[in-house]
């Protein structure tokens, strides 16, 4: 059974920077990609960021330039960080791990940006 455990989320004010963690309890090269979603209170989940084994990035349109997704194999663990944040980031942020078809979510990690 996967299991991603995420963590570093908190509250932080505008402008500021958290970086967020997901370790897996297995091998992450097992996985096909790696990724995190956000869903923000009344809205939907969406893609943040993705990496993939060989280590391409995709991120939305929104977190472009200010948020980086990295991977270290050695800890199975993939990251989040995240830079100039505002209160359009607060959200609830979830790591998902997708092997084939076959997707495992963490439990999510609580995001608030607010002065």
């Amino acid at each position: 059974q996967v299991q991603l455990v995420e963590s570093g989320g908190g509250l932080v004010q505008p402008g500021g920077s958290l970086r967020l963690s997901c370790a897996a309890s297995g091998s992450i090269f097992s996985f096909n990609d790696m990724s995190w979603y956000r869903q923000a209170p009344g809205k939907q989940r969406e893609l943040v960021a993705l990496i993939t084994t060989g280590g391409t990035t995709n991120y939305a349109d929104s977190v472009k330039g200010r948020f980086t997704i990295s991977r270290d194999n050695a800890k199975n663990t993939v990251y989040l960080q995240m830079n100039s944040l505002n209160p359009e980031d607060t959200a609830v942020y979830y790591c998902t791990a997708r092997k084939i078809v076959t997707a495992y979510w963490g439990q999510g990690t609580q995001v608030t940006v607010a002065s």
